[in-house]
């Protein structure tokens, strides 16, 4: 039996299984692969990958550049109609939009995605669309606002906190938080305060300011704004944001309620 045999011997039998760990390759946050890097971050063998690849770029779940893939349109479609993001984006989009106005800083929001933050949605102005997020984008939790917010709340956050020390704490500018003793102290005051004010962790020059977004339940979205560090502050931002964050969970209880009653007749 040759290495790629017995490579594929250890992967799921399903072709189906097979493509997860395709997609899944994309999870570090990497926006575009080489086939060779596909197939080393997924464990499938070069050569089924590229099969695997061909036929996930027909089906639109992957395209291709030249030599490098990456995620399809169709799973950004397909993501779009997921019931509690799709409600959470309806209701929160205009209020964020309310936000920027009031603040002219970019405003997010967010949710955890094993160790990282992915961001469901984003308004921003032509002055402060930051590079590091998009909507669908993600980032290291430990180095955002509203990863460690999202962090300090969640039910299984001390194991995601566990798997991201195994990993290292990965490093986006000199001040990210890379001491797993300093995240602990930062995590027990977001639960404490709730609310995240972090400088410099993502972006040199940048600050953000997250908060919780409870919808139905425990906290599972996260709001933030960020800009330039002298703009950013507890004092000047934290009523506005809450009283935002707020208004959101209002919208989602009315637009879940309405929902359902009306599934119900």
């Amino acid at each position: 039996m040759g290495p790629d045999a017995e490579e594929e011997s250890l992967l799921p039998n399903s072709v189906l299984g097979k493509a997860q760990l395709l997609l899944a390759a994309f999870e570090s946050g990497a926006d575009r692969l080489r086939l060779s890097e596909l197939s080393r971050r997924s464990g499938v063998p070069k050569a089924s990958a590229y099969r695997l690849a061909q036929e996930l770029v027909q089906w639109g779940l992957l395209d291709r550049h030249g030599d490098m893939y990456e995620l399809g349109i169709r799973l950004f479609h397909l993501g779009q109609r997921v019931p509690a993001s799709a409600v959470l984006r309806t209701v929160a989009r205009p209020l964020m939009a309310d936000l920027f106005s009031r603040t002219h800083a970019a405003v997010h929001l967010a949710v955890l995605d094993g160790t990282h933050v992915l961001f469901l949605e984003k308004i921003a102005g032509e002055a402060n669309v930051l590079t590091h997020s998009y909507v669908g984008g993600r980032l290291p939790a430990s180095c955002t606002a509203t990863g460690q917010m999202l962090l300090a709340l969640a039910p299984d956050g001390p194991e995601q906190v566990a798997a991201l020390v195994r990993g290292g704490l990965p490093t986006m500018t000199p001040r990210s938080v890379t001491d797993p003793e300093v995240l602990m102290r930062r995590l027990a005051a977001a639960a404490r305060q709730r609310y995240v004010l972090e400088v410099e962790g993502v972006r040199t020059g940048y600050a953000s300011l997250a908060v919780p977004v409870a919808a139905g339940g425990p906290a599972h979205a996260a709001l933030s704004i960020t800009a330039p560090v002298a703009q950013v502050s507890v004092d000047r931002g934290l009523a506005g944001l809450r009283a935002t964050a707020e208004s959101i969970e209002r919208g989602v209880a009315r637009r879940t309620s309405y929902e359902a009653e009306h599934a119900a007749g």
